[in-house]
């Protein structure tokens, strides 16, 4: 069939076009639904026929839904108006009054200014603290806040009733009598109240995509029942820069996350200036987002709007809001009326006719669509019942809305305080029924409990399960399997060489097939699964994906296959360390989020864990996260042939940073089962609020059963693992697979040098160190008390001679000890670049090899008298040192 007409046969399509329209219209009007279904199908035919289409990345710059298509708000609009009135003015006057007589301590007021409507009319009428499903309470909605916003969720929690005068009083003061506010937040700080940390621009939208994603896979494993339940993120146009919070927008529409709402706070600014001031911000964020597959919902102009666009029958006033950028709107807001009837409607003389009844001051009053409850009710009811994939609402709103002349200006996000003019202002505008000189002192105001404003607000809040934020972590009754159940791995290798990395991967199928926790456990991983011998648990348990395995994968005739399922238990990310983090926060915080308590085991590439994602980690440590990090391939000279960018000597520098971060470097599979074990009992059973940091090595060699009554020591960080064969004059300290050079020099000292060593194991400097300060700070405030012992000191003993510490990470681990053992201490470690070579050659430039350990011990001994020193030249040749070698730490 051709749809090309011969030239004879063409006329004019006027009237028929005409009735094409009529028609939509008819469609349109009986379900919008249907007309966009009708649309896309003459798209398709077009297609079929050869017709090109235009893109329709964007939309006119005007709201989505049209005023025809909006339901009636369904709140009391001037209660609700009175509640956001009351509300802004105890965030201005928390953080006015803070800086007042405490200067500098900071806070922003603009953010929330803009913010507020779209949160009230969330509160109001779609936050669920619960659920209810057949007869249960299950969670509510997951609402993440934009961090600079904070203080309008306290003023909200004061008006509830939940914060005192004095907590409002104490915003930023966390460390005083009465306890203060945190400045955004932090659910470390304030464990009852925040849930998310969000204030680090872009963690809250990543975090959001992997939570909706995340319990979609607890609802497919049926460990959660199906709810109506969202998440929300509050986004800041300006944040949106930030890679992380656009660079998962297409995770969330692969995977039909219907679960998940954006509202972008389009308040065109950022704190130097426009986000966009040559563009229009919200235009390009609906190309990303439509180019994503989201479904977007833009809320450009406010209800006053309405009757402009209905008595301009040319379309000219659309046409004039299209030629305007951000930077020319931005200024519309900040200059009033008389600049907006002048430089906007005045272009052309059709525009100033439209607005010839209005005054200055009502064209100065028009709304943008983010300050109109109406416009912003019909885009969350749109939102929440949209089908089949995410959706973003785009709505425009004014930054430092109602702060009078700071508003829409450059300097409105760093505003701390308002001068007198401008607090009398604000109070004028919003009622607020205070004193002047209580305005002036920003006195926070809190009307009586049985007020129409208030019971309006309760009941709102009693209808939608009560409030948000809350934090409340459940009792879990919880049993942690004894060091008994890993008996398999404490007994060792029976001579078979075997990787640190396959042994977890063994312990880990081993806790799936669990009856009691082994559906807690949620194995993620960005890529490369088989590298690190997943090949077996994927088998075993399968990778999730919602829709199932759609295909038959090329290997389903081997054992081995790799298996896709909706119920599959392994977390497969494909290439994204920040994605695979997100999950990993979303899995450890499901004990308090779902009363789940998921045990997520994350293995990566070490060198791209804390150095990569460390602002996520930081993000999981206050968001009290459990769990733990597997670095695979640990270590600067384990790694064969990959070289600069992959050879990880520094990542247990980066982890110890983190207060919270439980850090090993175990040698021997034992000692990885005896850490495993006892995090699980410390973190689900005891339910302490840490995470651990476990190293893993892909060397094979052959795994030694556990020494009796070692594992004590594994997990304080340090035991004896070989004593000398005589009386030991040197103490030799290893980690991870450097512990086997270390105990072949122990062999090369005494045979060659006559010099006896006893090596140790020390499975963790950071909680040796972390041990010490302790007893330090102990005995620092106690001097009157006898003075306490580190550990590491009460380990070591008698022990006699210099300590030689070596291990496959930089010199400053071992370092870390050095208050300690100031005399003593000898470090050799992979300060430098990484090279592309073997472990022989690597250990040989970093000078770690079993060679330089006992070179170093030589040097020391005669350092110290106990050598001679020229025995000692002639042992640095006999090793095969190049003593005029570059130094590889600058190499």
């Amino acid at each position: 069939m051709t749809t090309k007409l011969e030239e004879a046969a063409k006329q004019d399509f006027t009237a028929e076009v005409s009735e094409w329209i009529e028609a939509f219209d008819d469609v349109v009007a009986a379900d919008w639904e249907q007309g966009s279904e009708l649309l896309e199908a003459l798209r398709k035919r077009a297609h079929e026929a050869g017709v090109p289409t235009p893109s329709e990345l964007t939309t006119p710059y005007r709201n989505t839904i049209p005023k025809h298509d909006e339901l009636p708000y369904p709140g009391d609009r001037a209660l609700e108006r009175r509640v956001e009135s009351l509300i802004r003015w105890n965030a201005m006057a928390m953080v006015h009054g803070q800086n007042k007589k405490d200067a500098g301590i900071g806070g922003h007021i603009s953010t929330y200014s803009s913010l507020a409507t779209l949160l009230e009319v969330g509160f109001n009428h779609f936050f669920h603290a619960k659920y209810s499903v057949g007869g249960q309470e299950q969670p509510g909605d997951f609402v993440y806040f934009q961090g600079h916003a904070s203080p309008g969720v306290y003023a909200r929690a004061y008006l509830e009733g939940r914060l005192d005068d004095e907590r409002l009083k104490n915003f930023r003061h966390e460390l005083r009598e009465t306890p203060g506010l945190s400045s955004y937040p932090h659910p470390w700080l304030m464990p009852n109240f925040w849930n998310f940390p969000t204030v680090s621009m872009g963690i809250g939208p990543l975090n959001a995509i992997y939570q909706a994603r995340f319990m979609r896979y607890l609802e497919n494993r049926k460990l959660i029942e199906p709810t109506d339940r969202k998440v929300w993120a509050f986004v800041g146009d300006g944040e949106t820069d930030e890679v992380d919070s656009l660079g998962a927008i297409s995770v969330a529409a692969r995977e039909k996350l219907d679960n998940l709402i954006f509202v972008v706070n389009c308040n065109l600014q950022r704190l130097d200036g426009p986000v966009r001031g040559n563009k229009r911000i919200i235009d390009e964020l609906e190309g990303v987002f439509r180019g994503a597959g989201w479904n977007v919902i833009k809320v450009i102009w406010g209800s006053d709007w309405d009757a402009l666009f209905e008595r301009d029958h040319t379309g000219l006033l659309l046409r004039r809001m299209e030629e305007c950028v951000d930077g020319e709107y931005q200024t519309f807001k900040a200059k009033g009326g008389a600049y907006l009837r002048e430089h906007f409607f005045g272009k052309y003389p059709e525009l100033l006719e439209l607005v010839k009844d209005m005054s200055d001051e009502q064209l100065g009053l028009l709304h943008r669509g983010g300050h109109d409850r109406t416009k912003i009710y019909n885009a969350y009811k749109r939102a929440v019942e949209h089908k089949g994939g995410p959706t973003v609402i785009l709505a425009k709103t004014v930054k430092g809305h109602g702060l009078g002349s700071a508003q829409s200006r450059n300097a409105t996000h760093s505003e701390k305080k308002l001068a007198d003019d401008g607090l009398a202002a604000f109070v004028k505008r919003f009622e607020i029924p205070i004193p002047e000189e209580a305005a002036k002192s920003g006195t926070p105001y809190r009307p009586a409990q049985d007020s129409p404003e208030i019971v309006y607000m309760q009941e709102r809040r009693k209808e939608l399960g009560g409030y948000l934020p809350t934090r409340e972590v459940p009792k879990i009754d919880f049993k942690a399997p004894g060091l008994e159940y890993f008996g398999e791995w404490t007994a060792g290798s029976n001579k078979r060489a075997v990787s640190t990395t396959m042994g977890f991967v063994s312990i880990l199928r081993h806790l799936m097939k669990d009856p009691a926790i082994g559906k807690l456990i949620v194995p993620i991983v960005p890529d490369e699964g088989r590298t690190f011998g997943l090949e077996s648990a994927i088998r075993q348990v399968g990778i999730y994906a919602p829709e199932g395995q759609k295909y038959s994968p090329h290997d389903a005739d081997m054992l081995l296959y790799y298996r896709e399922d909706k119920d599959g238990q392994i977390l497969e990310e494909g290439i994204t360390e920040a994605g695979s983090m997100a999950s990993f926060t979303a899995a450890g915080t499901a004990y308090v989020n779902y009363k789940v308590p998921a045990i997520p085991f994350y293995m990566y590439y070490s060198m791209f864990g804390f150095q990569r994602i460390g602002d996520m980690v930081w993000a999981f440590a206050d968001s009290r996260g459990k769990g733990f990090l597997m670095g695979g391939t640990a270590g600067r000279t384990t790694m064969l042939g990959e070289g600069l960018q992959h050879q990880d000597g520094h990542s247990i520098v980066l982890a110890s940073t983190v207060p919270t971060c439980v850090t090993y470097d175990p040698a021997f599979v034992y000692e990885l089962a005896v850490v495993i074990q006892d995090g699980i009992r410390r973190m689900y059973e005891k339910g302490e609020d840490c995470f651990y940091y476990i190293t893993m090595y892909n060397e094979d060699y052959a795994m030694p059963a556990m020494p009796e009554g070692s594992a004590a020591g594994i997990l304080r960080g340090i035991y004896k693992l070989k004593p000398a064969a005589g009386e030991a004059t040197v103490q030799l300290f290893g980690s991870g697979p450097i512990l086997n050079e270390v105990l072949r020099a122990q062999e090369i000292l005494v045979s060659k040098y006559n010099v006896h060593a006893d090596v140790w194991s020390v499975t963790s400097y950071t909680e040796l160190r972390r041990d010490a300060l302790a007893v330090e700070r102990w005995n620092r405030l106690h001097p009157a008390e006898k003075e306490k012992v580190p550990y590491v000191l009460q380990a070591l003993g008698s022990s006699a001679g210099p300590i030689v510490a070596t291990s496959d990470y930089m010199k400053s681990v071992p370092d870390l000890l050095s208050p300690w053992l100031p005399s003593r201490l000898v470090t050799l470690g992979t300060d430098g670049f990484g090279r592309s070579d073997n472990r022989e050659h690597l250990r040989r430039h970093f000078e770690v090899s079993a060679e330089a350990v006992v070179g170093a011990t030589l040097s020391k001994l005669a350092r110290e008298g106990k050598f001679k020193t020229k025995a000692a030249q002639k042992a640095l040749v006999e090793l095969g040192l190049d003593v005029e070698a570059a130094d590889p730490a600058r190499a």
